[in-house]
């Protein structure tokens, strides 16, 4: 039937059909900035299919219809045997399919391989962010793997495949696998020394049985996993496959799913190991230390997984503010919701920025990049990942309403904001890292200074949060206490530098202005008035130029 009492006007159209990477001039420009001038074609090609995949229509009912389709655990087949299962609705496996296929598991192996692959992660998991746990995991597997040459040879081409094969399979039958992690005990959390998993040695070199626990299972549907138990010679790191080499299942029962506030596309779980055979990675009493590769680079994925929600739910409300008309002209208009846009778009910008300096790095891999590493890492990790839940209930305000509904997708950006600030470490255990690598690792600190002062004298703003950071750095007295201070200084003052080299001067002029001078922030939209805010929103706004 026809409507008689109104014409529907005024709609905001869906944000889609449009190149996810060719929108963002932050990420193309750090793109450009970052690659050899040899690969930049090829590599601008490859991102531009991921990005107009991405700004899909399907890719976006993918991501739906993925999210809205939990995993469902199947512990037992018809016939009750255990199968410990994992079943997830089709879409998530086209998704998954397609970021495998697009390298997003291959950086260690490939020219600039962090660089394209961090580019890529950014852009793909806006269509949805559950994806990325699998992808991190099986991506971060390669640096710990290589403490062992036997071990990596074996596996790692399997997970820099870009075959994506679902099911569980024994590993030499399939063209690619994925890893998850299992770290976290009932007991301990975070303290993973307080893990209780017993590993006994067997007469085979380098092989253990199992018995204990895991609260937290990244990814239980992966065909192997690295975890930690206590062997006789202390905490010790492991890989532990679904399926062994003549096809039978290892023990891995897989008690239940994790009912969560988001990223309810991905599967995470508690698991049970009773005699579970698994292979020694690295040294008996190193574990920590073998698996920490591995948690570094995935501490760099929570900072691109957050600057992809931010980026995300910045290009929603900016559309949205484009196409929405109020009292007489278009919101984006309205010069206090300019300002609004224009403070959220900063923070945006400022994420990619420095979650691509952090892959260059990698890509380095120069003395003094790892050194940089080690501390700007966490520091980043903090910062970002902890700014990222404010700053998208930001952007879904500029939505009113229409962003608390369900059918805008901003609640699902929301719901997986928190995410990023938990795995891998929670704020304070990132702000005791940086606190730990100022203290045992002085090339870490001259490294980080080093960076910054790249851009001093460029902004008075910035000299002087440099000079406040060192003071900072000069007073130990209960600086255990001021770490989450401390961690989140260097990170604003880190992107504060890397904006001012490379931004354009009205992105760098508004950044120091509310990040490092003002208030720091605290609330957005309380940009000086005095600043270019159209052209930091223009900026922001997802069109290709």
């Amino acid at each position: 039937m026809a409507p008689t009492t109104h014409t529907v006007t005024n709609q905001v159209p869906p944000l889609v059909g449009y190149d996810v990477f060719a929108a963002d001039l932050a990420l193309t420009e750090a793109v450009n900035r970052h690659l050899p001038s040899e690969l930049s074609a090829e590599v601008r090609t490859e991102l531009g299919e991921l990005g107009r995949a991405a700004g899909s229509a399907q890719a976006q009912a993918w991501g739906a219809q993925a999210n809205g389709n939990p995993p469902v655990l199947r512990s037992h087949d018809r016939y009750g045997n255990r199968v410990d299962e994992v079943e997830f609705h089709p879409s998530w496996h086209r998704l998954l399919g397609h970021a495998v296929g697009a390298g997003l598991t291959d950086a260690w192996g490939r020219p600039a391989g962090h660089v394209r692959r961090t580019a890529g992660f950014l852009v793909w998991t806006q269509a949805e962010a559950g994806q990325g746990c699998p992808l991190s995991m099986t991506h971060a597997a390669v640096p710990a793997l290589r403490t062992d040459p036997a071990l990596a040879a074996e596996w790692e081409p399997l997970l820099t495949s870009t075959a994506y094969e679902e099911g569980l399979r024994p590993p030499g039958r399939k063209a690619g696998v994925l890893f998850g992690m299992g770290m976290t005990e009932k007991q301990g959390g975070t303290d993973v020394q307080a893990n209780t998993t017993r590993a006994e040695p067997l007469s085979e070199p380098g092989a253990y049985l199992l018995t204990g626990h895991k609260w937290f299972c990244s990814a239980p549907m992966s065909d192997a996993f690295l975890v930690l138990a206590q062997a006789p010679g202390g905490l010790t790191c492991f890989l532990l496959p679904r399926v062994l080499p003549d096809g039978g299942r290892n023990p891995f029962a897989i008690q239940r799913l994790k009912d969560k506030l988001g990223n309810r596309s991905n599967a995470s779980a508690e698991v049970e190991f009773d005699g579970t055979w698994a292979r020694r990675v690295g040294e008996e009493g190193r574990g920590v230390h073998t698996i920490m590769g591995m948690v570094a680079a995935t501490r760099l994925d929570c900072v691109t997984g957050s600057a992809a929600l931010m980026r995300q739910a910045v290009a929603q409300a900016v559309h949205h503010c484009a196409h929405r008309s109020v009292f007489g002209g278009p919101l984006i208009g309205k010069p206090l919701m300019r300002n609004v846009l224009a403070d959220l778009a900063l923070e945006s910008e400022a994420a990619t920025v420095l979650a691509m300096r952090l892959a260059a790095a990698y890509d380095a891999d120069t003395e003094s990049e790892r050194a940089f590493l080690r501390i700007a890492v966490p520091a980043a990790k903090y910062w970002v990942t902890k700014r990222c839940t404010p700053m998208v209930a930001e952007a879904l305000e500029c939505l009113g309403g229409n962003g608390y509904v369900e059918e805008s997708g901003m609640p699902r950006l929301l719901r997986e904001a928190p995410l990023n600030s938990i795995w891998e470490g929670s704020g304070n255990v990132q702000a005791l890292d940086v606190l730990r690598a100022l203290r045992r690792e002085p090339s870490a600190l001259n490294a980080f200074l080093q960076e910054i002062g790249r851009a001093r004298g460029a902004d008075h703003r910035l000299d002087r949060a440099i000079k406040d950071v060192l003071t900072e750095l000069a007073d130990l007295e209960g600086i255990e206490a001021r770490a989450r201070r401390l961690a989140g200084r260097m990170a604003a003052v880190l992107q504060g530098s890397l904006l001012v080299r490379w931004a354009p001067p009205e992105v760098a002029d508004a950044y120091c202005a509310s990040r490092l001078g003002g208030d720091g922030g605290a609330v957005f939209g309380t940009l000086p008035h005095s600043l270019d805010l159209a052209s930091v929103v223009e900026r922001a706004r997802p069109v290709e130029r």
